[in-house]
């Protein structure tokens, strides 16, 4: 079967199926509320107490929250149902399981009420993909993850060139939605694989979703809490700074152990890279290897002492701003045409992929380390290819941001669907199971927590070397 179909499907109808998650969380219905409808009276119509209620749906502890008309909340089961579903259970031998002995029916007979396939053999099938995201031109959420799916549609029709189906289902997810109603469609169900949310208050019930049907979760951008600590069906692809800090720092030590560092101040008050910086220096204090610190503001005399005779010397700046760069990069030249032969490598920032276009040959020049998640190469023909698709298709460039949404989708949804295909649900995303060579965006998943999920761990130096290569060194 080699097809490929896009479908954007709306919210259209209610399902009331006994819903189960893995972890004894449950409830047995969805209720719309009516017309001057309360908590407490919806509480009493289903003989549940209002604290029973709340549990289920905890954003009614919210502040300033208010009961709407045409709202879904969950209806859970009632103190004395669980009890009694649980001694149902034990009778049916899950004495040694108390999680299982909450549940009344399997993910399996889940899937079948909902006329789900559960053939797990995706080579016999089409994979089934979910889009859970703002798609929509309000603001600039929705463009952006408008350009991101974009690009995951690029990545199925290069699948599907490849003899791979692909079945993909979209839902306009915005920052208001309430997510819950979203996994009542039953297409949600049949899913083998979700990307999404963008918003973290949308996370906690897909990530119960998720879990209860078997489906893998894609979390691709910024969100918070550690939902991938504890469910093994997430991958999530955003790296915080602190885990890219800690990351640097440790490669840095290893990489450069051999050069002497020196620390620029550049006197940028609304810099943020000095927790990357003093941090770095902590660890280096706590090690006893040495460092200088001068400022962008010293004298020559000053300055040039800060440097090393002997030992190749690695510049780290405590900002990423192009205006500091450009003073510094004075400031080095400066000092080289002073002391010839003096051995320098600069030591940047992400933000730095952004001024290429202006400082790419003082990169070469000083010998310049770039750590980042993703790297864009502009003359890669197939960047190049996929950009001018993108355009062909949809009327217009990609945006010019860093990295590139339509890009990343790109490299996201072919890379966890030809994982799929290769692997079927056995595929846990780690670079040993995938055969993907990224456009710009790098993977290496690792197990986040035992028992929990799969958390992108890559971390790349963009090496712009003094021969005018561009090497990427990749951990």
């Amino acid at each position: 079967m080699k097809h490929l179909r896009y479908a954007i499907v709306a919210l259209l109808a209610v399902f009331a199926v006994e819903t189960v998650a893995q972890e004894g969380v449950t409830w047995k219905e969805m209720h719309k509320v009516k017309r001057k409808e309360t908590i407490f009276g919806i509480a009493k119509d289903y003989g549940l107490t209002v604290d029973e209620l709340i549990r289920a749906n905890p954003e009614m502890n919210t502040p300033g929250y208010e009961l709407k008309k045409g709202d879904f909340i969950f209806i859970p089961f009632s103190a004395a149902e669980q009890a009694q579903r649980q001694q149902n259970g034990m009778q049916n031998g899950n004495q040694n399981n108390p999680i299982q002995a909450t549940r009344t029916v399997s993910v399996e007979q889940l899937a079948k009420a909902n006329g789900q396939n559960t053939d797990t053999d995706i080579h016999n099938r089409a994979i089934r993909v979910g889009v859970m995201l703002p798609l929509h031109d309000v603001d600039g959420d929705g463009r952006r993850m408008v350009e991101y799916y974009r690009g995951m549609l690029l990545a199925c029709d290069s699948l599907k060139k490849n003899g791979v189906s692909v079945d993909v289902h979209a839902w306009n997810v915005n920052i208001d939605a309430d997510i819950r109603q979203t996994l009542l469609d039953p297409a949600a169900a049949k899913c083998d694989i979700i990307f999404g949310p963008l918003y973290t208050k949308q996370m906690a019930p897909l990530s119960d979703f998720v879990r209860t049907y078997g489906i893998k979760l894609v979390i691709p951008f910024s969100i918070s809490g550690n939902d991938v600590q504890q469910n093994p069906n997430i991958y999530q692809v955003y790296q915080t700074p602190a885990d890219i800090n800690e990351a640097t720092i440790q490669q840095f030590l290893e990489r450069f152990a051999a050069h002497h560092t020196v620390f620029i101040d550049c006197n940028d008050s609304t810099s943020q890279k000095g927790v990357f910086t003093m941090n770095l220096r902590r660890i280096m204090d706590a090690r006893g290897i040495a460092y200088n610190v001068t400022n962008l503001n010293s004298s020559d005399d000053a300055f040039s002492k800060a440097f090393s005779r002997t030992e190749p010397n690695i510049v780290i700046l405590n900002t990423g701003r192009s205006p500091e760069l450009n003073s510094t990069l004075r400031r080095l030249d400066r000092l080289t045409s002073q002391v010839p032969g003096l051995g320098i490598s600069l030591f940047g920032y992400t933000d730095w992929l952004m001024y290429t276009k202006v400082y790419q040959e003082y990169f070469h020049k000083y010998d310049t380390y770039i750590p980042s998640t993703f790297y864009r190469d502009p003359n890669s023909y197939k960047t190049l290819s996929i950009e001018g698709q993108y355009k062909r298709w949809f009327g217009n460039e990609m945006m010019y941001a860093l990295p590139r949404f339509g890009l990343t989708g790109f490299d996201q949804a072919y890379f966890f669907l030809s994982g799929l295909h290769e692997r079927g649900k056995a595929f846990n995303a780690t670079k040993a199971e995938s055969s993907h060579k990224p456009i710009q965006t790098m993977f290496n998943f690792k197990r986040a927590a035992k028992g929990g999920g799969m958390q992108n761990r890559q971390l790349t130096f963009v090496h712009y070397a003094t021969n005018h290569s561009i090497v990427l060194i990749n951990f």
